[in-house]
């Protein structure tokens, strides 16, 4: 994950930005205070708050550390492209399927903004990867084990 690009919309990088934010002046201050109260029970070889605080603890660095990462390795998704010629994450493509005859649309972004439930599909998905660099009109095969084909409708 360290070379590697993520990538997210501004709005998916401001979220990231208040978690990381969140987490150490917040968060990090919470599981302090629970470590000093669980201290003060004494005996800690078996205090299982202490144990549950220092748990908690290390997720909440880990997380921390993940988020660093990531932010240093942000590429930020052009979502306003103006005139769109081929699909690109960032774009928000409608397509149909062409067995079914279903008409989906969904926007292409980066791994760590994903929602398909929401309408955000992440760039390596079989479906993203076989839109990717396509324009408008084109039929594509998706290559999953059953294999099938969409058309693009619209790209924006």
């Amino acid at each position: 994950m360290a070379d590697e690009k993520i990538y997210v919309t501004q709005e998916g990088l401001e979220e990231l930005k208040k978690e990381q934010e969140n987490l150490i002046h917040v968060v990090r201050q919470e599981v302090i205070e629970d470590l000093k109260a669980a201290r003060a029970q004494g005996d800690l070889s078996e205090n299982a708050d202490y144990d549950a605080a220092r748990d908690r603890q290390a997720q909440v660095e880990a997380r921390i550390r993940e988020l660093e990462i990531m932010l240093n390795n942000i590429e930020i998704i052009d979502d306003k492209q103006g005139s769109v010629r081929v699909a690109k994450i960032g774009s928000t493509v409608k397509i149909e399927e062409l067995d079914t005859h279903q008409i989906d649309e969904f926007t292409i972004v980066g791994s760590v903004e994903a929602d398909p439930l929401n309408g955000k599909l992440s760039n390596v998905t079989p479906l993203a990867e076989a839109i990717l660099e396509h324009k408008v009109g084109q039929t594509v095969e998706v290559l999953v084990d059953e294999p099938y084909q969409v058309k693009i409708l619209e790209i924006r």
